[in-house]
């Protein structure tokens, strides 16, 4: 009998090793889709209690069914991240059942080896046997091989029960983290449900303003023509602020007043670059709140011919909520309308950074601001009872998608 275990202990450490490998694997996908389901789960808190809380009675048809749509894309995004959640854990209790059934049947292997061993050793009387093994041998260097034998024999022995010992706590975990994970699938599913029957109530909801509202489709189509129409003319003067900026630090360096892009003064190179290795990680302009609007073309829920284009994002937030610098720059200008809805833009280099629909301003035009200095109050509509802020972020004078910018926005 050879008694050469190293390969045997090898490859069973090489195997557990894959099983923990593959198990941290989707361990660590599902944590990153539990994170994910968690975040949305708040952002539909907060949609309730930025939008819905108080307000309904106020706002306008319009302004519900945006809201509502708003709300229910949030609501299927989560939906689908939970059938992701409740796939992958299909998919690790197949898996775990599986390596369950694979240590099985080796922990039956062992324990029948090891009970074989067990039974030799009994029927060779055991010493008496060793010692005779010993004593028979024809010389020192056969008596030294015995000897080596016997231990390794001991050895192998040891390492069997050890291996059993292993083996069962391992399938003992398996089985407590099979347990768990289908309560966890169990509890998914119902959130699932749930959450899908709460989505049919906001649709039937949302389907009944709608048939409202093609009854009068001109009069809300008119509403939003005027609507786009009063954000394209901010968004004019915005871009001819900047504009005139570009023209003025090129006449100050004596370049072209032509030219479309800023020139920047060696201050101003540092900052700009400060700004553009911070992509992504910039803090949010306000410190709570939802984006109800996103950069780009948005098709209109009560007509999808129709497009809300947006310059920017637009972001609800709690009445009275303060607006923050999102990097530090100086106040490039202030525009303040009859309306009384303020816009700040602050510079960094060659980006301006755009704050729109505020009540109050705490700066001036030339003022420093450092990082998340608070710059000013978003304004609450009187009618709908919605505190909205419009942000946007311009490279020179083209608009850039403030949600590559800003920190999980």
């Amino acid at each position: 009998m050879k008694l050469t275990h190293t390969p045997f202990t090898l490859t069973v450490f090489l195997l557990t090793l894959m099983l923990h490998i593959s198990s941290f694997s989707q361990s660590k996908k599902q944590q990153e889709l539990e994170e994910r389901r968690r975040e949305l789960t708040r952002e539909i808190q907060q949609i309730g209690v930025l939008l819905f809380e108080g307000k309904k009675e106020q706002k306008s048809v319009l302004s519900v069914v945006e809201d509502l749509d708003f709300k229910i894309k949030v609501r299927k995004n989560l939906i689908s991240i939970t059938n992701q959640q409740a796939n992958l854990l299909t998919r690790e209790i197949n898996s775990n059942q599986t390596k369950i059934s694979k240590l099985r049947l080796r922990l039956k292997s062992l324990k029948d080896d090891y009970a074989k061993m067990v039974v030799k050793s009994y029927k060779s009387r055991a010493d008496q046997s060793k010692l005779m093994f010993l004593l028979s041998s024809t010389n020192f260097q056969q008596a030294y091989k015995r000897l080596q034998y016997i231990k390794q024999y001991a050895d192998y022995q040891k390492l069997q029960a050890a291996l059993i010992k292993e083996e069962t706590i391992q399938m003992q975990q398996l089985n407590i983290e099979l347990v768990k994970q289908k309560k966890n699938k169990q509890k998914l599913i119902e959130e699932n449900r749930t959450a899908k029957s709460i989505l049919d109530q906001e649709r039937a909801q949302q389907n009944v303003l709608i048939a409202d509202i093609k009854n009068n489709l001109s009069k809300f189509t008119t509403q939003l023509k005027a609507k786009q129409r009063e954000s394209n003319k901010i968004d004019k003067e915005i871009r001819k602020i900047i504009q005139a900026a570009i023209a003025a630090s090129n006449k100050k360096a004596g370049k072209s007043s032509k030219s479309k892009v800023f020139s920047l003064t060696p201050e101003q190179k540092i900052i700009a670059a400060n700004f553009t290795s911070n992509k992504g990680k910039l803090p949010w302009p306000v410190t709570n709140g939802v984006v109800k609007l996103r950069y780009g073309n948005n098709p209109s829920p009560i007509d999808r011919s129709l497009t809300i284009k947006s310059n920017g994002v637009r972001i609800a937030t709690n009445k009275g909520a303060e607006v923050r610098a999102v990097f530090e720059g100086v106040v490039q200008g202030i525009m303040t309308p009859k309306n009384g809805n303020n816009t700040i833009m602050v510079r960094h280099g060659n980006y301006i950074t755009v704050y729109k629909n505020l009540s109050k301003f705490y700066v001036q035009k030339g003022d420093k601001v450092k990082t998340k200095q608070v710059i000013g109050e978003v304004i609450t509509n009187k009618a709908s009872g919605e505190t909205i802020l419009s942000f946007g972020i311009y490279k020179d004078s083209a608009t850039q998608n403030p949600s590559q910018w800003i920190y999980r926005l």
